[in-house]
């Protein structure tokens, strides 16, 4: 898998019968946090009125829409051309990882071949996806969260942050030194690889740090490190509450 995240070429490939236009401003700026989009691709058949909106902002963020008739009913030919045109561009070695702009779990496969060659794959879809694609996915990033406004209620969130708990906890223990503490980088990335989905943006914080200091449960501390040619660095650290014992 590339290891240069934020440099790596990455191809992104919409299929625009499953995607939303509306988003695909900041769609584009999500992607550019993982990498450089060399290829920009919206699959579909662009002669139905259903895709009217995308067509009005193809050309603008410079997406290249490519044709799909559909010859017959109940079958989804532009699924089919995405995944012929995703493994010739795999074959090709021009890129480090895909971005998969889709809610649909047809593409579950797809991502499985592309990791199993060693590159990176970012999905993109709705809430609704099928956990299957999800979870094929390295990462999966909801486009609910790339909205301006909120989508979910704060009794929604602090449900979602509750069924969190347990493997926040488990992550902690596993990245913990002898004293309890552990980088929260390193809790974070061992979230992501059980959870692809698991962003901090899913419970309406903007950094995972401002998400565990709002947990009652942790203790979070700054522990700046300073590099030698004299940069610091932030490094939080979090270790779960001890229990006083009388």
């Amino acid at each position: 898998m590339a290891t240069k995240q934020g440099n790596d070429r990455l191809a992104v490939m919409i299929d625009a019968d499953n995607a939303q236009a509306s988003l695909v401003q900041e769609l584009l700026a999500e992607v550019s946090r993982y990498g450089t989009a060399t290829i920009k691709r919206a699959y579909g058949d662009w002669t139905t009125p259903q895709l009217g909106k995308w067509k009005d902002v193809l050309h603008t963020m410079a997406i290249q829409p490519i044709q799909q008739f559909r010859y017959t009913t109940g079958k989804n030919a532009t699924d089919s051309a995405l995944i012929i045109d995703a493994m010739d561009v795999l074959h090709s070695g021009h890129v480090d990882g895909f971005c998969l702009v889709s809610s649909d779990s047809d593409f579950t496969r797809l991502a499985t071949r592309i990791r199993e060659a060693g590159l990176a794959v970012y999905g993109f879809g709705e809430r609704k996806t099928p956990e299957p694609f999800v979870a094929a996915c390295d990462k999966f990033i909801y486009t609910e969260i790339l909205r301006a406004e909120p989508v979910e209620t704060k009794e929604e969130v602090a449900e979602d942050l509750s069924k969190l708990q347990p493997l926040l906890i488990a992550a902690i223990d596993a990245n913990a030194r002898d004293d309890g503490w552990a980088a929260l980088g390193g809790v974070g990335s061992h979230i992501g690889k059980i959870l692809p989905a698991f962003d901090a943006r899913n419970y309406g914080f903007k950094k995972l740090s401002e998400l565990v200091r709002s947990l009652k449960y942790v203790e979070v501390r700054d522990v700046p490190i300073t590099r030698p040619d004299g940069v610091t660095l932030a490094n939080v650290q979090i270790r779960l509450k001890r229990v006083s014992r009388s």
